[in-house]
């Protein structure tokens, strides 16, 4: 049995190789033999992501045609890229793009830091930021006030309160997607919403379309769920995804469910327009995927100007192809456990059956404040705030970065709470170690990757800003200068940081 889960066409490959060869050498630089760029550019494809783990490459002289040059230097370049762990092939089968075993994949970088380390540790780990008060405390205020009715019931609600349930029915009407209540299920987060999701849909073994990059915690749930995930690069820049790409994962995979994140991209914060999102619920419904949309970035734009698209639900006319997942997590609170999916009703029903196996339901106090804050106008102001504490972090970090790390390559999103970086050439894991010795925590690119991609990057979020993200930047250089001299021991204390 092949052992690829996608294909990369010859005149696709070659384009990417073409576009590498845009980027400037160094200074002082040898042209190295035909055979060991070919090798050098597919090997950094592979760890930029841009071609993903696991794909089939095209012939020897289908490609070797395509780049006009000699069948001997495609094999030969083939053959050091297996020598160097970087292609598996089999006879009958072809030859796929693989990662060497004991590449390095941090387990560490995204969950929060204990607030004892918060004094000398800056966290980039988390994309999370404090609450937007006042606006916690008389949520809570109000759920209380509101609590006594349903105090004297069970209080077990697997599909959620009602009154939510119509609330968050109600807000899709609001934005042209006509929604009953009997197509929401309120989830604890949207990480639950797509735990359920994933053990409905996709049992061990299934596959999974993803975006490659893609949401690290949401795919490190589908590994622990026995799902395959087959990636799919996203598109250049912040222009969303390669919806060509995509047709023909799905039609030559056929994964059973396809996860993506249409809204401020985590990490990359790309922003996929309307007509991406037509066509990928049309190349979706063509193959028989469920398409599972995350909102959760949905209401963060940062930039005046910036025309939403309508929601991937909305381009599902028959509703039986997209679920959408969405969350209080990332608008309001990352403490406010409260999320939910919009999907048919027939979807809802066994979604709500399989709950009583997981965890019977969500805290009703939870749900009664975010029923509080849509109700009152209370979540807009919000999430305005939110808004602003997230621009002014962004635009001091993106500053201080470029200050710092000028060598360091990013587009700056327009919305979300991420940036996506190539870190100039150095490994985004060595990064994320060196930077634990000197005070500062980032997760490296491999762990938004599919098995070790994406080891030129790292992602920073706009959890900090003035004084606090300068001190970051400097801290990242010292990481960097750690990394470019090799330095394995006698790391500079981290500094304290006094907000």
């Amino acid at each position: 049995m092949a052992q690829w889960t996608s294909a990369v066409g010859a005149a696709q490959l070659a384009r990417l190789l073409t576009s590498q060869q845009e980027r400037p050498a160094g200074p002082g630089s040898r042209r190295p033999p035909a055979y060991r760029a070919l090798a050098d550019g597919i090997r950094l494809l592979v760890l930029e992501g841009r071609v993903p783990v696991a794909a089939r490459l095209p012939a020897e002289r289908e490609l070797a045609l395509s780049l006009s040059v000699s069948r001997t230097t495609v094999a030969a370049a083939y053959e050091a890229l297996r020598t160097e762990g970087f292609l598996e092939s089999r006879r009958g089968a072809g030859s796929w793009t693989a990662v060497p075993a004991g590449n390095p994949l941090p387990a560490r970088g995204l969950e929060p830091l204990p607030p004892e380390a918060l004094g000398s540790v800056i966290d980039l780990g988390c994309a999370a930021l404090p609450a937007p008060e006042p606006w916690l405390t008389r949520a809570v205020q109000g759920a209380l006030e509101e609590l006594p009715p349903y105090a004297h019931t069970h209080g077990d609600y697997p599909a959620g309160l009602p009154a939510l349930r119509a609330m968050i029915a109600e807000r899709y009407s609001a934005r042209g997607i006509p929604t009953m209540p009997e197509q929401i299920m309120v989830t604890t987060g949207a990480m639950g919403a797509m735990d359920a999701i994933c053990h409905l849909f996709a049992g061990r073994g299934e596959r999974i379309a993803v975006e490659s990059p893609s949401y690290a915690n949401i795919l490190q749930l589908m590994r622990e769920a026995g799902a395959r995930l087959v990636p799919v690069a996203m598109a250049e820049g912040l222009s969303g995804w390669d919806v060509d790409r995509w047709r023909q994962v799905l039609r030559e995979a056929a994964p059973r469910l396809a996860y993506v994140v249409a809204d401020f991209h985590n990490p990359t914060g790309a922003l996929a327009d309307e007509d991406q999102r037509r066509r990928l619920v049309d190349a979706a419904r063509s193959a028989g995927t469920v398409l599972v949309a995350d909102e959760t970035m949905s209401e963060l734009w940062l930039d005046e100007g910036v025309e939403m698209p309508r929601p991937v639900c909305g381009f599902d006319r028959a509703g039986s192809t997209v679920i959408t997942v969405g969350s209080a997590s990332k608008a309001f609170w990352a403490g406010m456990r409260i999320g939910w999916v919009r999907a048919a009703p027939d979807v809802i029903r066994s979604l709500v059956a399989a709950r009583a196996y997981a965890d019977l339901g969500t805290p009703v106090l939870e749900q009664l404040a975010v029923n509080w804050l849509f109700s009152t106008g209370g979540w807009e102001q919000a999430v305005d705030l939110r808004r602003g504490q997230a621009r002014e972090n962004r635009d001091a970090l993106v500053a201080a970065v470029r200050r710092e790390l000028p060598e360091w390559d990013f587009e700056v999103p327009a919305g979300g709470l991420t940036l996506w970086v190539r870190a100039g050439g150095l490994s985004g894991s060595r990064l994320a170690e060196a930077g634990e010795r000197v005070g500062v925590r980032v997760p490296s690119g491999p762990r938004f990757g599919v098995d070790g991609a994406f080891e030129g990057y790292v992602r920073l979020p706009f959890t900090v800003g003035g004084a606090v993200a300068e001190e970051a930047a400097v801290r990242l250089a010292a990481a960097a200068r750690l990394v470019e001299t090799g330095a394995t021991g006698g790391a500079e204390s981290p500094r304290t940081f006094v907000a």
